[in-house]
């Protein structure tokens, strides 16, 4: 019998799952590929849909096994390494096909893995297959476990925690044999007021001086107007980011708006542009404007942050978001900006735009929406970033678009009523 190779693969990971109905399924796919030939030409084939999602499942239990299991040492007899034990629960029978991989990372120690299905040990030179064991075979927390947790609490980043995220990769399941677990709730609870902390603190006095921006003799500007300031923001280096970006992207639009908005940063298309709002995030929101009927050229657009900071992947440059210390060395700029402007309204887009406008943390999905006043009286309104509508699947953009223009809406509302 002939069947593809992709087929044999998928056999291999299918069987490993813990639905006893997986043989049953291999077999009437197998007999449909013989008596069907069409069938491995179909994508969209339930059969075939089902055991595709269950070697996903069974890849992604191989994956968490890779990333959480956590080894204890265990002394044996003089004249023996110590022996690295630990217990790990798979949701599917994987362990024995895992082995070959932690054989490969772990080659110059002796390991032993267990688990409830079965547990694999190498001693060096073989890869042993034991029956399974109990939670209490393995060896308890040692001191080495706690010097971890105090590595794990120092190099915790507060203003990077995303807790929805960090549960997607790294679901509950798995904490109960993290010995980092117990310390989550502790450093999640404290996050935001950490952040507050760090951003209230003074910045570091560098070494390194920034000389003095003069406006080129070929091309004399009016000091104090928009091209002025876009000038010397051509010449900033307060931050990594504007040594390696093509150059500066300051806002446009005209003096005394009735709304100004602010994003996060420019984009790859901003970047080579050096117009803000341009790229594919851009060209949603003027969807936005267009469906509340405001004319672009009313509106000033400008970013938190001036240059674009993003990292190579082969030709492509993939986005990164900027850190707290960079958009802090971009605050001035705002500033600047905005009492040059004089909007009647401000809308952040994202948190990075809505913290430098407000300069404390703002958790945006519980506060879009709302209006808050600056120290300055100006008025600002905080949403979403138009980006974050691109990352959503498909079925969900059209009703989170519809809740944006909604958000931008009543921005424009309050701005005609002034």
């Amino acid at each position: 019998m002939r069947v593809p190779s992709a087929f044999v693969a998928l056999c291999e990971a299918v069987v490993l799952h813990r639905d006893p109905q997986r043989f049953a399924l291999l077999y009437r796919l197998l007999w449909r590929l013989a008596h069907e030939p069409g069938l491995r030409h179909d994508p969209l084939d339930p059969q075939m849909l089902q055991a595709q999602h269950m070697m996903r499942a069974v890849q992604r239990d191989m994956h968490k096994m890779r990333a959480f299991v956590r080894f204890r040492p265990v002394a044996r007899e003089a004249g023996l390494p110590p022996l690295h034990v630990a217990w790990f629960e798979p949701q599917h029978r994987i362990v024995e096909a895992n082995g070959a991989w932690f054989r490969r990372r772990f080659a110059s120690m002796h390991w032993a893995l267990l688990t409830p299905d079965a547990c694999v040990e190498w001693d060096g030179q073989r890869l042993h297959v034991r029956p399974g064991a109990r939670r209490e075979d393995a060896p308890p927390a040692d001191a080495g476990e706690a010097l971890w947790l105090t590595y794990y609490r120092s190099i915790f980043n507060p203003a990077r925690l995303n807790l929805p995220v960090m549960r997607q990769e790294m679901p509950r399941r798995y904490w109960r044999n993290l010995p980092e677990a117990e310390a989550i709730g502790e450093l999640a609870s404290a996050a935001l007021q950490r952040t507050g902390r760090m951003i209230a603190q003074a910045a570091s006095e560098g070494n390194r001086r920034i000389p003095l921006w003069q406006a080129p003799a070929s091309a004399p500007v009016e000091v104090g107007s928009l091209d002025e300031l876009s000038a010397r923001v051509q010449q900033c280096r307060d931050c990594p980011i504007g040594a390696l970006a093509t150059q500066a992207v300051s806002g446009e639009g005209p003096s005394r708006p009735a709304v100004m908005v602010v994003g996060e940063q420019p984009g790859d298309q901003e970047d080579l542009q050096g117009r803000p709002f341009v790229g594919p995030a851009g060209q949603l929101f003027d969807r936005a404007l267009q469906r509340l009927g405001v004319p672009r050229a009313t509106v000033f657009v400008s970013n938190a942050v001036r240059h674009f900071k993003f990292e190579l992947r082969g030709k492509r440059r993939l986005h990164k978001t900027p850190t707290q210390q960079e958009a802090l060395a971009c605050r001035h700029w705002l500033e600047e900006e905005i009492a040059r402007v004089r909007p009647g309204a401000l809308v952040a887009l994202g948190a990075t735009a809505a913290r430098s406008l407000l300069q404390r943390p703002v958790a945006v999905l519980s506060e879009r929406g709302k209006w808050f006043e600056r120290a300055d009286g100006v008025r600002v309104l905080v949403t979403v970033h138009p980006s974050s509508l691109l990352r959503l699947p498909p079925a969900q953009q059209a009703g989170a678009f519809e809740r944006f223009v909604k958000d931008l809406g009543r921005a424009w509302s309050r701005a005609s009523d002034a």
